[in-house]
């Protein structure tokens, strides 16, 4: 029998995993915030604990399985929220598996500020997340705009499974739906105050350079060509048509911003700033895409 407590479970994982080569960038960006996520989710304990939770016992089986899992972490490399099955992502829970990526988008930090300042419009009745992918950032959406109805979409079926088994999760059956679709095809006739985009976006030479973790995550949902826009022109071309007068788009581009500023050097994106990391997203109001639309033309670029 074990006399572990979480406290020193914690530092236990910590240790191993500091010593260790994995990579962290998926829902944590160091170590000991790792080590807390395995053993807090192992010991049923809520992922917001405080330091009251330190000398709570772990059980036999729960040290069982955290020694398991942290040796698959190790190992094979495999994103945590994988192993634990679960994701958190603006303060929700998500069902996490390999059939989307594992949520990690700084716009959960927009979502969570209700948009401000960017969007200016009435408040959102209709909300789209365009790449959904496993739904994270169109159900936060949903749960933090009660009065909005949410559509997800993505070309990915097995994506599109799971953001359907995180919807009824969440209870959102009723004003929330997920549909497949090649970018804005099951939208024709919507118009959205909100477009919510993460789309792929890693181009050629980063996608060979990464970590061993994304490698467990759908390739379909990384490379987007060799400058990593291949969507996001597609995007840029179409959304000013899935937009009402006071709307707003928002897409992640992540590493690959400098590329977009340069394929297009007469839109003037909005970059927006996140008080908790990240980079590389942009706005653009449903205004300037119509006022820009020649310069956003496929054949323009």
């Amino acid at each position: 029998m074990t006399d572990m407590t979480v406290g020193q479970a914690i530092d236990h994982c910590h240790d191993a995993l500091l010593a260790s080569t994995v990579f962290y960038g998926h829902g944590t960006d160091n170590p000991w915030d790792e080590a807390v996520q395995l053993v807090l989710a192992v010991a049923d304990l809520p992922a917001d604990a405080d330091e009251s939770h330190l000398p709570h016992p772990v059980s036999d089986a729960q040290w069982r399985q955290i020694s398991q899992l942290l040796k698959r972490r190790i190992d094979e490399q495999i994103p945590l929220p994988y192993l634990l099955g679960r994701a958190w992502f603006a303060g929700l829970e998500f069902i996490c598996d390999h059939r989307a990526l594992v949520p990690r988008s700084p716009l959960a930090e927009l979502i969570l500020h209700d948009y401000q300042p960017w969007y200016s419009g009435p408040a959102p009745k209709r909300i789209l997340d365009l790449c959904c992918g496993g739904g994270c950032i169109g159900l936060a959406a949903a749960y933090y705009t009660p009065g909005a109805s949410v559509d997800l979409l993505d070309l990915d079926h097995d994506a599109l499974a799971l953001a359907k088994e995180n919807i009824d999760y969440m209870g959102f059956g009723n004003r929330v739906r997920a549909l497949e679709s090649d970018l804005f095809t099951a939208a024709d006739g919507q118009q959205y105050d909100l477009i919510l985009s993460n789309p792929p976006y890693v181009d050629a030479n980063d996608l060979a350079a990464m970590p061993v973790e994304f490698s467990h995550e759908p390739a379909i949902a990384l490379g987007s060509g060799a400058d990593g826009l291949d969507l996001t022109r597609q995007i840029l071309a179409q959304a000013a048509n899935f937009l009402t007068p006071s709307g707003l788009l928002v897409v992640e581009v992540g590493n690959s911003w400098p590329a977009l500023e340069h394929a297009y050097p007469r839109v003037p994106f909005t970059w927006l700033e996140f008080e908790h990391g990240g980079h590389g997203v942009f706005a653009l109001t449903a205004q300037e895409l119509q006022e820009y639309a020649a310069s956003l033309r496929p054949e323009s670029v």
